[in-house]
């Protein structure tokens, strides 16, 4: 088949803004999908690499929260078919050692497949009159009208399920509920501290809830965000710009909370989020700050009390499992994402951008209609 013509958000360098121009689908490799794209989350992790803050090559088509309709599925495709709703996710080789024991969250390829903007051969679904752009951003490059994805990162879903709803799911909602429910997995009335109260730190709000907690302590520096956490469910709340948040937790709960998250990504939180544990308590990290950064952690304060730090990419999700299971939540009115979403046009992803950055939304969604 011939080349696709879409519309996309190129990046041309670190720090430029998103331009939509007139790019080219190339055609299907045998386990690829083309997707419509009707809608698109914006991740802090997109807003990142656009500001060059990790080695992706580019100029670059970005976005990894996609969901649309399946138009062209390649030949060796069985998962979904033409016509199928799709929600999009990240990427994975499906044949390493960590793949084939149900781990693909921890591919051993994962950063090339998702942060390198290439296939796993080095080619580009993405052209410019004629040059090559970017693509497969975690599988996807779903900031266009239309993407070239494996068929690894895919979920079908029902065809009543909101795009604008779903398309979050792919990364913010499953890795926010997914740290909770997949990998810290606390028992019912057990207390736990969610450092930040965002796109993924909400999603764990819900979670916690589900899952029973008791209290849940949501931290962050935005008012307005911890008023939201409230009413999802928080049943404390913590302004870390106006108290110190370590001594407003242990005087919450004597002893240390039995869980915490840290889901900001600010540098210095993770020491906080360590230092608010009980004894043999787990801190679920999921926040990125830029690469390279480190923390300073009292060795003997996690020696003495055995206090543990659990890197969690993506909530620990197999997305073709937990995916569906969010949407049964949502229908069960457990998980209120709508709660937390903003939908603008595709051609406010700068103001969406923006906005984002300035914490006047918590999570913006393009509609590419």
């Amino acid at each position: 088949m011939s080349a696709t013509a879409v519309t996309a958000a190129v990046v041309e360098r670190g720090g430029a803004p998103f331009d939509l121009q007139s790019v080219e689908l190339s055609s299907l490799q045998a386990d690829e999908v083309r997707v419509r794209i009707v809608a698109s989350g914006i991740c802090h992790t997109d807003l990142l690499i656009r500001d060059g803050s990790f080695p992706t090559p580019m100029p670059v088509v970005l976005g990894h929260e996609g969901a649309g309709v399946v138009e062209e599925v390649g030949a060796a495709v069985t998962r979904v078919k033409v016509g199928d709703h799709v929600a999009s996710t990240y990427a994975s080789c499906g044949g390493c050692r960590m793949c084939a024991v149900g781990h693909p969250f921890h591919c051993t390829e994962f950063f090339e497949r998702n942060f390198l903007a290439t296939r796993a051969d080095g080619s580009t679904a993405i052209s410019r009159d004629g040059a090559p752009v970017h693509s497969h951003f975690f599988g996807q490059s779903s900031f266009a009208t239309g993407a070239v994805i494996p068929e690894r990162s895919v979920v079908a879903i029902p065809d009543d399920v909101p795009f604008e709803l779903v398309a979050p799911f792919g990364c913010g909602v499953q890795t926010g509920a997914g740290g909770v429910m997949n990998v810290l997995r606390p028992l019912p009335n057990s207390s736990i501290a969610i450092f930040g109260a965002g796109g993924v730190g909400l999603p764990a709000v819900m979670a916690a809830v589900i899952v029973g907690c008791s209290p849940i302590i949501s931290i962050d520096v935005r008012p307005g965000r911890l008023a939201l956490a409230q009413e999802l469910g928080a049943t404390h709340v913590v302004n870390a710009a106006e108290v110190d948040p370590v001594e407003a937790i242990r005087e919450l709960v004597a002893g240390g909370v039995e869980a915490s998250l840290e889901t900001s990504g600010v540098p210095g939180v993770l020491r906080q989020a360590v230092d608010v544990l009980g004894p043999n308590a787990t801190c679920g990290l999921i926040g990125a700050p830029p690469l390279g950064t480190e923390e300073r952690l009292d060795v003997n304060e996690v020696l003495s009390v055995g206090r543990g730090i659990k890197g969690i990419v993506e909530g620990h999700s197999v997305p073709q499992v937990f995916i569906p299971k969010l949407i049964e939540l949502w229908r069960a009115g457990r998980l209120p994402v709508d709660r937390v979403v903003r939908a603008y046009d595709f051609d406010q992803i700068n103001q969406a951008a923006d906005d984002a950055l300035a914490g006047e939304v918590v999570k913006p969604v393009l509609r590419m209609g």
